[in-house]
């Protein structure tokens, strides 16, 4: 036999890698919540829609979407996908991780420095070892950060989506379709990969099946050469007649010998025999295996195909409706206007009526009172003339006293008095000879 082929060796290299992922229960809560979207009502609110019932309509879209993102998003972590890559961050929350990174980085960066310093007593005395101590906490403080980074940006995330309108909404589901495009393409090309990994292994089980038939038939041959020099070997004990001689004994042993050379070479049989069966056997698997691995790569490729397909047209369609909400909420505002302008103007016209109705019964009121500010005036002025007159006569009364008591003739005093200009001054006016008596107005003359 050959030594460069041992098919009884183990190789020592093979993958542990597994990834325990709950498919089952995460699409089961997927298709639990997409089949509540059943509305079997929906005809009829179209056929009685008014722009009030698409704002309800709309609202309901915006929690819909709402609902299937953080079910996408709970998706993710089920399915151990990088949160990060899978959904639109904003600046800040993307500054959460890009600040946890860059630390961590700059984290090992220092504390490899500090390893590289030489260990001489100078770098010792000047903090070498404090300053990998330091660096090495910093490290462990970095990393801790790193991995908290992720779950404080996804809190961040679902806080601003909880109040986001339909259009960021949305925007994340376009983004996590074209996330998911990408990944279904990573995908297929894993699964080519192993593919080519089979068809390499199906080769190699069949040059091995091959190779262990050859090793068996190799092996056969020996044991029949063994079984011919047992068969002889034992005929010569029998032929030994001494039980006790030494050419007994040295038979016997070659017995034993060619018995063991002929046991180990069936052990050997039976090896290759088994391993030739269990090679056909896999080179049967790996065909299978990648039959299966090919359907699925096409199916992927279908589903890539269709989403990436299906996300661009989406993206044009999702846009016509956010400008459709924005027309329905500019429609609406314009609406408020108009009916805020016609009842302006409804005002407006009752005030401009009522002001005009209410200057003409103005109007009217001071025609009516014409006659009522006549007679009142009437008799303000009769009343002024009955004071004048009484006045007058009460003049006429001093008048007569003094002409009695005193030989005064008080008439021309009086005269004058009544005569004399109220505003004209007074303070030079002693020594000077009174300026001629005007004469008296008629008394009936009140308008004068």
């Amino acid at each position: 036999m050959s030594d460069d082929f041992d098919l009884l060796e183990t190789n020592a290299q093979e993958k542990t890698e597994k990834v325990d992922v709950n498919w089952g229960k995460a699409i089961d809560q997927m298709k639990s919540k997409l089949a509540q979207e059943d509305d079997p009502e929906s005809r009829q609110k179209i056929l009685n829609a008014t722009l009030d019932n698409v704002v309800d309509m709309a609202e309901k879209d915006r929690s819909t979407l709402l609902d299937a993102i953080k079910d996408l998003t709970d998706y993710q972590d089920e399915v151990g996908i990088m949160f990060e890559g899978f959904s639109a961050l904003n600046a800040t929350e993307q500054k959460v991780i890009d600040d946890a990174v860059r630390r961590l980085e700059r984290a090992k960066v220092e504390l490899e420095n500090a390893n590289n310093k030489p260990d001489t007593w100078w770098n010792n005395l000047w903090g070498r070892k404090s300053k990998i101590k330091d660096a090495e906490a910093e490290l462990k403080n970095a990393q801790k950060t790193r991995d908290a980074a992720d779950n404080e940006a996804k809190a961040m995330f679902q806080q601003r989506i909880e109040t986001a309108d339909v259009q960021t909404l949305l925007n994340e589901l376009s983004f996590k379709s074209q996330a998911a495009i990408k990944r279904l393409k990573d995908r297929e090309i894993e699964i080519k990969e192993v593919e080519e990994s089979l068809k390499t292994a199906i080769v190699d089980a069949s040059n091995n099946h091959t190779k262990a038939l050859q090793k068996k038939k190799e092996v056969e041959e020996k044991l029949e050469e063994q079984y011919a020099l047992l068969k002889q070997a034992r005929q010569s004990l029998e032929e030994v007649a001494d039980k006790q001689s030494t050419e007994y004994s040295d038979a016997l042993s070659k017995v034993t010998t060619l018995e063991q050379k002929v046991e180990e070479l069936e052990g050997l049989k039976n090896a290759y025999t088994t391993l030739a069966a269990s090679k056909d056997s896999f080179v049967h698997k790996h065909n299978l295996t990648i039959k299966v691995l090919t359907s699925l790569r096409s199916n992927l490729q279908t589903h890539r195909a269709k989403l990436k397909s299906d996300t661009d047209e989406r993206l044009k369609y999702y846009d016509g409706y956010v400008v459709a909400l924005k027309a329905r909420t500019d429609q609406e505002f314009a609406a408020i206007l108009e009916h805020l302008g016609v009842k302006t103007d409804e005002h407006i016209g009752e005030t401009l009526a009522a002001m005009h109705t209410a200057s003409a019964r103005a109007r009217q009121e001071m025609m009516d009172n014409i006659p009522v500010h006549e007679k009142v005036m009437q008799g303000v002025y009769g009343s002024y003339a009955e004071a004048l007159s009484e006045i007058r006569e009460k003049d006429k009364s001093i008048q007569k006293n003094f002409a009695e008591r005193y030989g005064i003739d008080m008439k021309e005093i009086f005269e004058d008095y009544y005569a004399a200009d109220a505003n004209a001054p007074s303070g030079d006016t002693a020594g000077k000879p009174a300026s001629e008596p005007k004469p008296t107005a008629p008394e009936d003359d009140l308008l004068g």
